[in-house]
């Protein structure tokens, strides 16, 4: 169809299709007046009718394509037809050619002014589809990346550099009115604008010889976001070091810092770490947004037992809960969701962390600073003084750090904290290799749960996954001869995704608790009769085995709790 009708009445056209009634019409009609809305949007928020079913509702009227966003697939060549500020502005998306014509996705393909500057912009025959725009703009943010926009920076901030002597601190030192204007504040803010939009949690500026790579970090996957001339890196790291507070002579040695930005009304921290390296100063930098809103322990998908024992252990008076992983496995985000419930006017929280990753009212939060001496043992010694009632300890990195807290927890207090260790039952035995006397071992530790973070099969690309013969016989190790009563699935990829086949990420646990068993054995100082024990009484609710539950039951691929199995091993 090239062209819509002149007029249609949207009411009217409900009502004749069955979708809705005369009295829901004339109370939308009622707050249409007062407010000035449209009147789709009232139909929508009222609860009279969906969005969904309004535009199939039009698309029938129209003899046009209904196009379900949530499992196209967009060209990227078509969509740069339309430029973002018009696809935001006018609320369309270049979909794809069909008998000639470009296919056009409106959310109200009712407004002719919109068609009439879809027509000028793409210079084409449009052929009118409807599109949602509850589905439109989630899509918009993900397949309008600024990957050329950033490199479009790159080499603007490339051509200004080659006609300024190597002073790059003279350059970075130019008045704040004009510093917004700055090639190197632009591209910056890019890259950070972008690292939010795609949810990454770091960004990597790396140094090569003849290049500089910038990388983002998403779903615990590197990605590499653009590649620029190796002349920006010098500008770059010193703007972030300003940023940050750190001394930009200072090029030997590494260092590390934080600061605070406001990016599309999100207060974001930004951790920065550089290093030396042959060819310059690497950067990471983590992204810890500020606004999200923290999780609550029934939020984090933890399996109903492993939810309810830790509950339980957080809920004692005394002793020690220790979350174990690598880096990036989710600790802290576990620990204060623990803290999260914790947090009442009748209790005293004190955490000791480096760094204070979330802000929590009500808490008394330090920061560790080591080049001060305040170091964990010595903030926890005057944190004892305080007459806190919980301790949250950010890291148990030494023997005496890990002392202090077994005290704590023997004298009435409860204390949280992590250790870097490989699953839950090596975490009392790393203790014990810590130095920690073993009565403090066995009588403090109320539980120990282990985690790690698996990617989740994106929803809106889906699909049944046929076993491969080594993914059938790993499976057999738990399943036996059911591993054929299940449906695997993985993602095909999609604009919703990135094409990685998965969206967000999702914890796997497994926990331990002191028995009476454990503790006589951890007393005995038999490290090979403990762990015979503790695998008797974790059978069953072990990582592998929680990686393998989420494989079958199509939250994430059996290649993903493979690679758990595997960093076990390892």
């Amino acid at each position: 169809m090239a062209r819509p009708p002149e007029r249609i009445r949207l009411g009217d056209l409900l009502i004749q299709q069955g979708l809705l009634t005369d009295e829901q019409l004339k109370l939308a009609l009622g707050e249409q007046k007062r407010s000035g809305r449209k009147l789709g949007r009232i139909f929508v928020d009222s609860g009279y009718v969906t969005e969904e079913a309004i535009a199939k509702a039009l698309a029938r009227q129209l003899q046009a394509d209904f196009v379900d966003l949530r499992s196209f697939q967009p060209r990227p060549d078509l969509i740069k037809l339309i430029p973002e500020a018009q696809a935001r502005r006018f609320r369309t998306l270049a979909l794809d050619e069909k008998d000639g014509m470009l296919r056009v996705g409106f959310t109200d393909p009712t407004d002719l002014v919109v068609y009439d500057e879809m027509m000028r912009l793409v210079k084409r025959d449009i052929l009118l589809a409807v599109i949602t725009e509850g589905q439109l703009m989630p899509l918009l943010d993900r397949v309008y990346r600024r990957t050329e926009e950033i490199s479009g920076l790159a080499k603007e901030l490339t051509a200004e550099m080659s006609d300024v002597p190597s002073d790059f601190g003279a350059m970075l030192g130019i008045s704040s009115s004009s510093s917004e204007d700055a090639p190197v504040v632009k591209l910056l803010q890019t890259v950070f604008e972008e690292a939010l939009k795609t949810r990454a949690s770091d960004v990597h500026i790396e140094p090569q010889e003849k290049s500089l790579i910038i990388r983002f970090r998403i779903d615990g996957v590197l990605h590499v976001q653009t590649e620029a001339d190796s002349k920006i890196s010098t500008a770059l790291v010193l703007r972030l070091k300003l940023m940050s507070g750190l001394d930009i002579s200072e090029k030997r040695l590494p260092q590390d810092g934080r600061f605070a930005i406001k990016l599309r009304n999100s207060n974001v921290d930004v951790r920065i770490s550089t290093m030396p390296t042959q060819n310059g100063e690497s950067v990471v930098m983590r992204l810890l947004a500020q606004n999200t809103g923290l999780l609550q322990l029934d939020k984090l998908n933890m399996p109903p037992r492993v939810l309810e024992r830790f509950s339980h252990a957080i809920s004692k008076p005394s002793g020690i809960v220790l979350v174990t992983g690598p880096t990036g496995s989710g600790k802290t985000t576990t620990l204060y969701a623990a803290l999260n419930e914790l947090n009442t006017p009748e209790e005293k929280i004190i955490t000791v962390e480096d760094p204070v990753e979330y802000r929590l009212a009500g808490l008394n939060q330090v920061q560790v600073l080591e080049k001060i001496d305040l170091s964990f043992s010595r903030v926890l010694r005057t944190a004892l003084r305080q007459d806190p009632d919980i301790i949250l300890i950010g890291e148990m990195r030494d023997q005496e750090t890990a002392e202090i807290g077994m005290r704590a927890a023997m004298t009435g207090h409860l204390v949280l904290s992590t250790l870097h260790t490989n699953d839950a039952l090596s975490t009392p035995i790393r203790l014990l290799d810590m130095g920690v006397p073993r009565y403090m071992v066995a009588l403090s530790i109320q539980m120990v749960l282990a985690q790690r973070l698996v990617r989740v099969i994106c929803d809106n690309c889906a699909e049944p996954h046929p076993l491969e013969p080594h993914e059938r016989e790993w499976l057999k190790y738990e399943l036996g001869e059911r591993v054929d009563n299940f449906k695997y699935r993985h993602g095909a990829g999609c604009a919703h995704c990135a094409n990685t086949g998965f969206t967000g990420r999702q914890a796997v646990y497994e926990f331990l608790e002191m028995s009476n068993a454990l503790v006589e054995a951890a007393n005995h100082g038999d490290p090979n009769e403990f762990i015979r024990i503790g695998r008797e009484q974790m059978a069953g609710n072990t990582l592998r085995r929680d990686a393998v539950r989420l494989a079958v039951n199509g939250r994430t691929t059996v290649e993903e709790a493979m690679s758990i199995s595997s960093q076990l091993e390892d």
